[in-house]
């Protein structure tokens, strides 16, 4: 069971992430580099965690600045195990934040959207 909100800052290479057992996932910042860090088996030890007994609703926000193709792996490895939230009748939301014209992130989103079988609620950041 988990308890209390966690928090994990960003690096230069890292995203912040903050993961809430009342339902809340966000994922801001950069996704760079060629290895999976320490930050990686946290969150997803806590994500593991979670799926065992899940909010009513989980509403996972991301915005990424820039997304490596090691990093994507683990984020679709992430968002997968969402899936199981899913088969427990709970509502799971994703929403994918993008900066206006930044295709490549739009198309990034889209394809990991497609990949997990989820959608996405795709947002633009304007400005």
């Amino acid at each position: 069971m988990l308890t209390g909100a966690k928090l994990i800052l960003s690096t230069r290479e890292t995203p912040e992430i903050y993961l809430n057992p009342e339902g809340i996932i966000r994922i801001k910042g950069r996704c760079m580099g060629n290895s999976l860090s320490g930050f990686a088996a946290t969150v997803i030890e806590w994500i593991d965690d979670y799926v065992s007994d899940p909010a009513a609703k989980t509403c996972v926000d991301i915005y990424c600045e820039y997304l490596s193709g090691i990093k994507s792996t683990t984020l679709i490895s992430l968002l997968k195990k969402l899936i199981l939230v899913k088969l427990q009748d709970k509502e799971v939301i994703i929403n994918w934040y993008y900066d206006d014209g930044d295709d490549d992130m739009l198309e990034q989103g889209e394809y990991i959207s497609s990949t997990i079988g989820m959608p996405f609620n795709f947002i633009i950041i304007s400005g």
